[in-house]
């Protein structure tokens, strides 16, 4: 999935296909959820992740249907024990960079065994105005393992609003890990340009680059 450089234009065109999109995913209560992206379908083959489930990442057209149950823990905790790490047994939480144009996702294994990652995770921003999706850097995945009690992460980077105008917020991350298929959403609030001209690009890091 290419970069997606946001107009006033390309916006309004977003809006339209996602706003029919899953309610729900911009509150302040994170969510689990099953994922309904395309792109996130080959990483497994592409990331050499340990898992044969197929990744899912967060389409441009939202995928982020509501669902119950928070974030680690629960019946989840435990799955996937000594494999890939799964959704339900990991606790997200989201921290500002090194610079102001990055951003953390912390994966904390909350499982009661190690678990690993490997490859790109799927990430949409989501907003009111609509749905743009992370593309991915060019930095080469490493295997990640995670011990129980532990985390890992990884850094989105989009571009810092300069326009001097009030841009576009959006107000939550979609977040799915490699070689998964459920996405977990978390609050944000992320500021971008609104422009004609290109304000560079929305990327994510594998996980575990750059630690």
């Amino acid at each position: 999935m290419r970069a997606h450089t946001l107009s006033l234009a390309g916006l309004a065109l977003v809006a339209g296909l996602t706003l029919t999109a899953c309610d729900g995913g911009d509150g302040a209560t994170a969510s689990d959820q099953p994922s309904s992206s395309a792109q996130g379908s080959g990483d497994a083959a592409q990331n050499g992740g340990d898992s044969a489930a197929p990744a899912d990442k967060g389409s441009t057209s939202g995928g982020s249907g509501s669902a119950s149950g928070g974030s680690g823990g629960g019946a989840g905790a435990g799955a996937g024990a000594g494999g890939a790490c799964k959704t339900a047994q990991l606790d997200f939480s989201l921290s500002h960079g090194m610079s102001e144009n990055t951003y953390l996702i912390n994966l904390k294994n909350t499982g009661s065994a190690a678990c690993s990652l490997q490859g790109f995770p799927g990430v949409d921003l989501k907003g009111k105005d609509g749905t743009v999706s992370a593309d991915r850097s060019s930095l080469t995945p490493a295997k990640v393992t995670v011990q129980p009690g532990e985390e890992t992460r990884f850094t989105l980077h989009a571009p810092a609003n300069t326009s001097g105008g009030s841009g576009v917020t959006f107000t939550s991350l979609i977040v799915t890990p490699p070689n998964e298929t459920h996405s977990h959403s978390l609050p944000a609030a992320i500021n971008l340009a609104v422009s004609d001209k290109p304000t560079g690009d929305i990327t994510v890091d594998p996980v575990g680059a750059g630690k």
